[in-house]
């Protein structure tokens, strides 16, 4: 999708909303019961915001100052966020939903660090009259609205950039696939749009399901395929994010490999960027977080005021428990470094001065970054 495009249906997701939250029996008793237990008049809300994990740049860099920027231009200033981050820890998670219901928030976005575990107490929360919106994750339980990106989409984005770096060489040796973890529901969807578009393709030797996420663990578990599969016979990698796929460059160059196969990634985070324009990694998936923020934060407020929801809806979702959630699906784009400029240096996600520091100056000039 070039730039242009991305950013009309950036647009659409961002201005556009038709269908109703309060319309569906969940998100109308979360209202009724939220005026019930004496929700805070007008604009004085309170947001509970919880993310799952800080190793991952893109969640306090972006995600939380842009939910906290719309939930304040929202409600005239008068909207407060109260924020937790789980570190990677689901029974830390449960903990803080309880801490948010004991202090009485108005409305929660989750982003569940395990999607399951998550459910319990999400139907607390909705027990004690605060709905909640699941972010970036489909969290299991009573949820009332979902946002995130099209995340088999993302799979299949990065599988076509692994083919196309492949080109007529893709069955001339095996692929090593390196997903992400099996308690986050998008690592699955990840996995599912990679394989429409990969299976039957190209030969894959080694699949790995990646504990946490770790870049320390898709580097141990790349080293292990590497050994496996005798390092003359891989010729790429499917790397789910760019944090593990970091991991695997590292074991990539500590095993003698030269050049390195193609690398995907994705989230576009700083490090990822850099190894593109250094040519260490193929892609990345760029996400634009702000219509992503921007939509749970709408859905949040209006659901914390007991109103109807007016914002985004392109879709229906269901999750094993939960059928027709509304949902806000964000489109996604393919970096390379062919379009470093037109994306992420466009958007105001990182100067090109941040890009290219010293180390990265001479591959920058290539590529033509100012």
């Amino acid at each position: 999708m070039n730039t242009r495009m991305r950013r009309t249906a950036v647009a659409v997701a961002a201005g556009a909303m038709a269908v109703s939250l309060a319309a569906c029996g969940s998100a109308k008793e979360a209202g009724d019961k939220t005026k019930e237990t004496g929700a805070a008049a007008g604009d004085a809300i309170k947001v509970g915001l919880l993310l799952p994990e800080n190793q991952t740049a893109r969640y306090e860099k972006f995600d939380k100052p842009l939910i906290e920027k719309t939930v304040k231009e929202l409600t005239g200033g008068k909207g407060e966020v109260v924020y937790a981050n789980a570190k990677q820890d689901a029974t830390t998670q449960n903990s803080q939903v309880d801490t948010m219901i004991t202090n009485k928030v108005n409305v929660l976005i989750v982003d569940a660090v395990d999607s399951k575990a998550i459910a319990g107490s999400v139907k607390k929360a909705k027990d004690a009259g605060i709905p909640v919106v699941a972010y970036d994750r489909l969290a299991e339980g009573p949820i009332d609205a979902y946002t995130s990106f099209d995340n088999e989409e993302v799979g299949k984005v990065q599988g076509k950039a692994l083919l196309e770096a492949l080109g007529d060489k893709a069955k001339d040796g095996q692929i090593v696939m390196m997903n992400g973890s099996v308690t986050d529901p998008n690592a699955k969807l990840f996995k599912q749009g990679a394989h429409s578009v990969l299976d039957g393709k190209v030969n894959i030797g080694k699949e790995y399901d990646t504990v946490e996420w770790k870049p320390e663990n898709a580097n141990t578990n790349m080293a292990g395929a590497l050994s496996a599969l005798g390092k003359d016979k891989v010729i790429g990698v499917y790397s789910a994010n760019d944090g593990m796929a970091g991991g695997i460059i590292t074991a990539l160059k500590a095993a003698g490999l030269s050049p390195l196969p193609p690398v995907t990634g994705q989230d576009a985070e700083l490090a990822g960027v850099q190894r593109i324009v250094a040519g260490e990694q193929f892609m990345s998936v760029y996400k634009p977080y702000a219509p992503e923020a921007e939509a749970a934060a709408k859905m949040a407020v209006a659901l914390a005021k007991g109103e109807k929801v007016t914002g985004v809806t392109t879709s229906t979702v269901d999750s094993p428990t939960t059928k027709g959630v509304p949902s806000v699906l964000i489109p996604v784009v393919s970096l390379t470094k062919n379009n470093i400029k037109d994306t992420v240096i466009k958007d105001g996600v990182y100067t090109a001065d941040e890009i290219c520091t010293e180390k990265y100056a001479a591959a920058c000039a290539t590529l033509g970054l100012k």
